[in-house]
């Protein structure tokens, strides 16, 4: 088992391979559909507005060497007004595709974790970061929760509980790297095995 705390070195990040299980601590945030969208539109495809500026400083700061956790969580709010996570298990990450690339190379991401895995465009931009694609475990939401200790913020709660951007810090999150900085993917290694299996008993 690999421990890494973020922010996680491009030494750290060339050193996995797809099929490291990972402890992970440190600062991670949160981001789905329309927090990807937001940051293509309002931050890497036009300038900055000088109303965003604050927000888009401490997300280049949050994710220099730092993660993006693909959830829509389940969140309970304290008599103090903190927040607590009930539920934190990872979204499918597919929907981000057209957005992933773009947003890992403008903000120095060093990993991204969801579940089901991610296409080519995401897999080249791990290669040329360094970056690497963490597999979420689909179905443990309370489970991963426990490894939430911490919310630190949240930004953008205008997009509802699950949209909004949580910056949250974690204690051994369990991971497997299932797409490494080296060219490999096992999502793509099982679809060409799975279609292979399908071409013989239909032969």
């Amino acid at each position: 088992m690999i421990k890494l705390t973020t922010p996680i070195s491009d030494e750290e990040i060339r050193a996995l391979k797809a099929g490291d299980t990972v402890l992970l601590s440190g600062v991670i945030v949160t981001g789905r559909d329309t927090a990807h969208k937001f940051l293509i539109e309002h931050f890497i495809k036009n300038s900055v507005s000088a109303e965003e500026k604050p927000f888009h400083d401490e997300l280049k700061r949050l994710f220099d060497g730092g993660v993006i956790y693909h959830c829509g969580p389940v969140v309970k709010k304290n008599d103090d007004g903190s927040w607590t996570f009930v539920a934190a298990g990872p979204t499918t990450s597919i929907r981000e595709e057209v957005y992933q690339a773009d947003v890992i190379r403008y903000f120095n991401l060093k990993g991204v974790i969801g579940k089901g895995g991610m296409k080519e465009r995401t897999l080249q931009a791990c290669v040329q970061q360094p970056a690497v694609y963490f597999h979420a475990i689909g179905g443990a939401a309370s489970l991963i929760a426990r490894s939430v200790k911490e919310v630190l913020a949240v930004h953008k709660l205008e997009f509802g509980v699950p949209e909004a951007m949580w910056v949250i810090r974690v204690e051994d999150f369990p991971v497997v790297v299932t797409m490494d900085s080296h060219g490999t993917s096992i999502h793509d290694t099982v679809e060409a095995q799975s279609k292979e299996k399908l071409a013989k008993l239909l032969a």
